[in-house]
């Protein structure tokens, strides 16, 4: 893993004191992402801080032929991000804003910027940026482009490719593509922006980005008992039905995983204690929350007249509505109490949902008859986060020694279903060979096409979303 004597002068006079690091702690710190269940390791943490810097390091690269692995806020969950013997090259320092156009809805930003500062910009311009995830803290705008994040709100306002007006991006051999733009008509050949949103940064290293800005919206939210998947999938119909596309989140929730938040957490409790099997948080937004309360309390009123609901309410006040979304995104970390699990991120279409379930669980537990689950999501895109969890009570760890024929299994039975393996974590390392398997082999060697003709080096976040 050591480094050219060469290539390491280069790159630290090119970046200066404050643009690489060699310690020990902050090397360990870049190659362990944030749930720590793997590791990796890095020789050397590169931070530039401008655009030319980053230009001039990836062609330092290119020369000397030392691989790099791109880094935004280490909360990938596919093992996209984490070196294994590459330099890790962090976004960090590349965090300003360059510019807001509110009448064209649109800003500019820079990549190591966090989704949440995003936000905040936005809120100040009297706009909103409306993708939210759990990691909003901590993630980053270039991270989330690479990785084509999702979130909560991709039922109204889609995935992060779908909020992206233009990129900037350093290019495998050191020359910079500006692609910042506000147009949202563009039809002057191959819309660029999107080889590199989902990319993982094997085809180059976002440095800025345009995003679309959107007219602010307040909400209103419900928590809603179903007795059944296909009650719950039925309820989203009926709302969409009364409310069109103002449903901006619909997540499903099982009991187990309110049960599993509340022991976890003392001050939570189920807002809807119940025997039933589902919970639903829904939100719509409209310009004025009245709107919304009234869009709401019709498309329930229709779903319990419908026999799809046990028992609904709706949040009284923006205290109790951030307390039922406190349930939903405790939900990652507290199901860490379950001790081992195998995480899926994994979507079917809507209406396979309750199938889907049914079918997988059934396949997982002719493997591991006392397997439990934790199965949540965003059920308005057919994404499910698919979590297999070691069995109750359980005299030794089970699920471990059945990893990998219960991983093999679930993505059968998903694309069986018609779904995919991957619905808005990537591919990364965990994936990749999986996928190969899986998707048809003429999706592959294009993949492989595009990479070796931008990457003849292979120096761009090497054996990530496709083997060459």
């Amino acid at each position: 893993m050591s480094l050219p004597p060469v290539f390491l002068s280069a790159l630290k006079d090119l970046l200066g004191p404050k643009g690489w690091t060699e310690d020990a702690e902050k090397r360990a710190e870049a190659a362990t992402p944030w749930r720590g269940t793997y590791r990796g390791e890095t020789p050397l943490v590169a931070r530039p801080a401008s655009t030319e810097e980053a230009a001039a390091l990836v062609r330092l690269c290119a020369q000397h032929r030392v691989a790099i692995t791109p880094q935004g806020g280490n909360t990938g969950l596919v093992d996209g991000g984490t070196p294994h013997g590459e330099i890790c090259v962090s976004m960090i320092r590349m965090s300003a804003l360059r510019g807001v156009d509110a009448l064209n809805n649109s800003m500019t930003i820079e990549a190591g910027a966090t989704l949440i500062r995003a936000q905040t910009v936005a809120e100040e311009a009297g706009r909103l940026f409306p993708l939210s995830l759990g990691s909003e803290g901590t993630a980053t705008i270039g991270g989330l482009i690479s990785t084509n994040a999702g979130g909560v709100a991709v039922l109204r306002y889609g995935m992060m490719r779908d909020l992206i007006l233009g990129l900037e991006v350093v290019l495998p051999s050191g020359e910079v593509w500006d692609g910042l733009s506000g147009l949202r008509k563009n039809n002057t050949g191959y819309d660029l922006k999107h080889l590199f949103a989902g990319a993982e940064g094997t085809l180059g290293l976002v440095t800025a980005a345009t995003l679309k800005l959107f007219p602010r919206v307040e909400s209103a939210a419900a928590w809603v008992v179903c007795a059944s998947a296909e009650h719950v999938v039925r309820l989203l119909a009926a709302v969409q039905e009364k409310a069109g596309d103002s449903v901006t989140s619909f997540e499903m929730i099982p009991a187990n995983a309110v049960e599993m938040v509340a022991a976890d957490i003392p001050s939570t409790r189920d807002p809807l204690p119940s025997n039933a099997a589902w919970r639903v948080l829904i939100e719509i937004s409209q310009p004025t929350a009245n709107h919304a309360r009234t869009l709401l309390e019709a498309a329930l009123e229709a779903a319990a007249e419908a026999g799809l609901i046990e028992d609904a309410v709706i949040a009284a006040s923006e205290a109790q509505a951030k307390s039922f979304w406190h349930i939903r995104e405790s939900i990652p970390l507290s199901k860490r109490a379950y001790g081992t699990a195998l995480n899926q991120d994994i979507s079917v279409p809507v209406s396979r949902i309750p199938v889907f379930i049914e079918a997988c669980n059934g396949a997982v537990r002719s493997i591991l008859p006392q397997a439990d689950f934790v199965i949540f999501g965003h059920v308005g895109d057919g994404n499910l986060h698919y979590s297999v969890v070691e069995p109750a009570g359980a005299a030794a760890p089970q699920l471990k020694a059945a990893e990998a024929a219960i991983t093999r299994v679930i993505f059968d039975t998903v694309m069986a279903h018609g779904g995919s393996i991957s619905a808005e974590h990537g591919v990364g390392r965990l994936k990749r060979d999986e996928l190969a398997r899986l998707r048809p082999a003429a999706a592959t060697e294009t993949m492989r096409a595009i990479k070796r003709a931008l990457d003849p080096l292979n120096i761009m976040n090497p054996g990530r979303v496709v083997s060459i």
